[in-house]
């Protein structure tokens, strides 16, 4: 023991010396997987990186594997019911909430934004990096709070970063109104500071600057925000703060100019826009391809795009996963987001009359004649799409959507076979369609592009033209511009080989919103246009609808290998509510503001929750 000690005693001494001498330096120790705030705004690439990384709030923006039209009258998710759509939301529980719009979240990415903003006022960087990234963080910062606003009503406006000494962090909301006005401020302040500067793809613009302000100020004019649109909404009694959720003057009113000028002005400047010069309607075909090239921002379609989310192969995003997530069963994908027949339903006949399921010719042949965009946005029964994978193309020769229960055999002595794509097909059932459809749109194309293992590279157009230029139409309406209107409407249905509308009054509003919803399925649009029109009970509100198909053989008919063919087959389209197991839709005037969390309103107490919540 003593030889022990002994031996110990000079490396105790000589370790307590080197800690003596050293223990500021061990206390002051850098992490070497993490840059010092210091160093962040002193060096230009960290301070972009910085900045950057705010671009990440937007996730898989539209891309997600639940689209948002999934919580509307468009669409169904398949893997769980939306507590939303069933009226079956609190404080307590929120439901889904996509994450772009999640209230922890947003509210992150701003400090993030405040932060930046903060550190590059006082930047000795140059002074043109410096005035471009603050013109990034203002566009950011007023994304994520229009992402806020839009969902829950006025917010509270947080413009500094809190410290461990700061006094309060509890902060009420302001006002609707108060929101809009600190937001296009936002986008002001960006619009001068990226003015002239061209900037890589998913970076933000002057113009995109300009073209969120036009979105901001058309849902601020909408009839939800009037003073009377919270006021009508009886069944949620007395509302003592409808400042929160919209404007209680008539002063709202000067939106739908400011949204009209905006929009003309961005419009007559040019460089944006595909395929919106033709004066008549393109062919069929064409009309077709214009509207693929429009959503897969390619072959002139990239002109469509003002501010996007892009994907790339040499990375592994959940949005680049869109076509597995998608894609049906009989692919080996996902059904993830499908669209219901009520979005079919409300696509066009060729020649610009309404479907009609009450006319037999229409109603034995449901696809056949319809607007050129229901081809190029759902896979439907008999649609062509990409070669099969191995365990299918023995199955499915012919590459066609397989969506019914068919007979094959001998007529006299038929056997039932269930489609490829369908919850009883042979290929992954548990992943098939519960609606009959599945999404086509945003899904790259080409048949080199297997979706269940290929990552596909198609961006996320999440301001285009196109919305620019329905606003400016729905702004011409409440101005009574209705040949501008038409004008500018006609085009858009031009390109997508659509006859022109001659309506007015009431008929070409219905036509002006039935348009847009068509044209910008699964962009992010119908579940605040329902709103802000506040349509949605009889729209949002709706059940949800599917179809059944069967194909009986025809007298004197063998079929071996099934294919659509109406030589060979009789289909019968049978319409009918989709099982209230599934999903049982219901409308509440509550949903027009969702619920601020419980947690949220425990933890700040000037917090007012939502009318219909308490």
């Amino acid at each position: 023991m003593k030889t022990f000690i002994r031996n110990i005693l000079p490396v105790a001494i000589l370790l307590a010396v080197l800690l003596a001498s050293c223990k500021k330096e061990f206390l002051n120790t850098k992490p070497s997987n993490q840059a010092s705030s210091e160093l962040t705004w002193s060096d230009p690439n960290l301070s972009e990186a910085f900045v950057t990384e705010l671009y990440n709030g937007l996730h898989d923006a539209e891309l997600n594997q639940e689209s948002m039209d999934c919580i509307t009258d468009n669409a169904l998710y398949n893997f769980g019911k939306q507590d939303i759509m069933e009226a079956n939301i609190s404080p307590s529980h929120l439901g889904w909430v996509n994450n772009t719009y999640e209230w922890n979240e947003m509210y992150a990415r701003i400090r993030s934004a405040n932060l930046a903003l903060e550190q590059l006022t006082v930047s000795k960087l140059d002074k043109a990096l410096v005035t471009r990234l603050m013109g990034e963080a203002h566009f950011m910062r007023a994304y994520f709070y229009n992402q806020l606003l839009r969902y829950y009503g006025g917010v509270p406006i947080v413009t500094t970063t809190y410290t461990l000494t700061s006094p309060d962090y509890t902060v009420a909301r302001n006002t609707y109104a108060q929101c809009v006005d600190f937001i296009v401020s936002e986008l002001d302040a960006a619009n001068t500071s990226l003015t002239g500067l061209s900037q890589a793809k998913g970076r933000a613009t002057a113009d995109a600057a300009v073209a969120l302000k036009i979105r901001v100020l058309l849902y601020a004019a909408s009839k939800l925000h009037t003073p009377g649109g919270v006021a009508s909404l009886k069944s949620l009694g007395s509302f003592k703060n409808p400042e929160l959720l919209g404007y209680t003057t008539a002063a709202h009113d000067a939106n739908w100019q400011k949204v009209y000028d905006l929009a003309k002005a961005f419009m007559l400047k040019g460089g944006y826009g595909y395929a919106l010069d033709l004066s008549a309607p393109a062919s069929a075909a064409d009309g077709f391809i214009n509207y693929q090239n429009s959503y897969l921002s390619r072959n002139g379609g990239e002109k469509e795009i003002i501010f996007a989310r892009y994907f790339s192969n040499s990375k592994d995003e959940w949005g680049a996963w869109y076509g597995r997530n998608n894609c049906t069963n009989g692919y080996h994908g996902w059904t993830s987001s499908e669209p219901t027949q009520n979005m079919v339903d409300d696509y066009e006949m060729m020649d610009g009359t309404k479907f009609d399921w009450s006319k037999p010719a229409e109603a034995a042949a449901p696809y056949t004649n319809r607007d050129p965009r229901f081809y190029a946005s759902v896979l439907y029964d008999g649609a062509p799409w990409k070669p099969r994978t191995s365990d299918g193309a023995g199955i499915d020769p012919y590459n066609e959507i397989q969506m019914g229960t068919y007979q094959t055999g001998s007529s006299g002595s038929p056997a039932t076979y269930f489609g490829l794509d369908t919850r009883n097909g042979p290929i992954e059932n548990w992943n098939g369609t519960r609606t009959g459809y599945a999404i086509r749109k945003f899904m790259d194309p080409n048949p080199a592009i297997v979706d269940q293992n290929t990552r596909s590279e198609v961006p996320s157009p999440l301001i285009r033209y196109t919305e620019v230029v329905f606003n400016f139409v729905e702004a011409c309406l409440e101005l009574n511009k209705e040949d501008e209107a038409r004008t500018w409407l006609n085009k858009i249905r031009f390109r997508s080989g659509m006859p022109a509308i001659t309506d007015g009054g009431d008929a070409l509003l219905q036509r002006y919103r039935n348009e847009r919803n068509v044209e910008m399925m699964f962009e992010e649009q119908r579940f605040y246009d329902a709103r802000r029109w506040m349509i949605a009970p009889t729209t949002l509100g709706n059940k949800a609808r599917i179809i059944k198909i069967t194909g009986t053989l025809k007298p004197g008919k063998t079929v071996n290998i099934y294919r659509y063919n109406t030589d060979n087959y009789n289909y019968t389209y049978t319409v009918q509510d989709l099982d209230p197991g599934v999903e049982n839709r219901t409308w509440d005037d509550k949903i027009y503001f969702p619920p601020i969390s419980r947690d949220e309103i425990n933890k700040n107490k000037k917090l007012i929750q939502n009318p219909g919540y308490n």
